[in-house]
């Protein structure tokens, strides 16, 4: 198994299609939002034009009123790549969202914790109560390492992580650890693509935001804004939620497109932070022209 990891922006859709058509390869996507149908501008789907022949998987299959998580994407990558492996082919693993990578390479087998919903209630309760720094303190004192993986504004997650540490009473680190198996159950490869120029990154990432709004971003957004009771994980997905003000006549377009461009490069700044700290990543440089040469040739010394 191959895995193609990288920050948003960085040209994985891309070099991706190209290794797969030299591999004899098909393309599993790691992405937590583009599994959702019709979200294609924002989630930056790739397009029947760019898959290039290429078989995708897990892209564009999804009711947006769907919630979708890590225990939901390793078991049906898994799936995946035992048919792809079946019909004697390679998978290449593509995506920018670190916890599904690591995730599948780790083996990771989620222990689904049932919902506790008079908790949850009740943890609901306190956040309009208290606000969200009361739970988020209590979240530091409970679990130091949870609260790190967890923003105070992003609700819904600070509450799952509530619950799951007052229900089972244990860690994160004591969760991930009891989920491991034994033995990594993939032989595997992992490359992640980056630019080495910080500042060249975020202009791409600037120039995307762009493009993505000449190709109808902003009719998408009004869409999850319109459903956003009703589209859980979509309505907290960067490229969305910060046109939910102007929408709602707080705030111009010129504003919430200059907070979408930083809030995306914050976000990569996290996927770089993620996959540094990862074991055995093959960088690769975007700007290479040599770059999908290089990395199809450690694929098949190594694999």
């Amino acid at each position: 198994m191959i895995l193609l990891g990288g920050p948003t922006a960085c040209g994985k859709t891309a070099l991706s299609v190209q290794m797969a058509r030299q591999l004899g390869a098909e393309i599993i996507s790691a992405d937590s939002m583009q599994v959702y149908k019709g979200l294609t501008v924002g989630t930056a789907q790739v397009t029947p034009e760019e898959m290039g022949g290429v078989v995708h998987h897990l892209v564009n299959f999804l009711d947006p009123e769907v919630p979708y998580s890590a225990a939901d994407f390793v078991e049906q990558a898994d799936a995946c790549i035992r048919d792809i492996h079946a019909r004697g082919k390679l998978a290449l693993v593509v995506g920018g969202t670190g916890l599904y990578l690591s995730s599948l390479l780790d083996g990771r087998r989620y222990s689904l914790t049932p919902e506790d919903d008079g908790l949850r209630q009740s943890l609901c309760a306190r956040l309009e109560a208290e606000g969200e720094q009361a739970l988020y303190e209590e979240l530091c004192q409970r679990d130091p390492q949870a609260a790190e993986a967890v923003h105070p504004h992003n609700h819904k997650r600070l509450i799952r992580a509530l619950e799951l540490s007052i229900s089972t009473g244990q860690t994160l680190a004591q969760r991930n650890a009891a989920s491991l198996p034994q033995e990594k159950p993939y032989n595997s490869l992992l490359f992640c693509l980056s630019d080495p120029d910080r500042a060249r990154l975020y202009e791409r990432i600037d120039r995307r935001v762009d493009v993505m709004l000449s190709r109808g971003l902003l009719e998408e957004a009004r869409r999850v804004w319109e459903n956003r009771d009703h589209y859980p994980t979509a309505a907290q997905a960067i490229g969305y939620k910060e046109y939910f003000p102007f929408f709602a006549g707080q705030a111009t377009l010129e504003d919430c497109t200059a907070q979408l461009k930083q809030a995306s490069r914050r976000y990569a700044k996290r996927q770089l932070t993620w996959f540094r700290h990862m074991d055995g990543v093959v960088w690769l440089d975007a700007c290479d022209p040599a770059v999908c040469r290089l990395a199809v040739e450690r694929v098949r010394q190594e694999l």
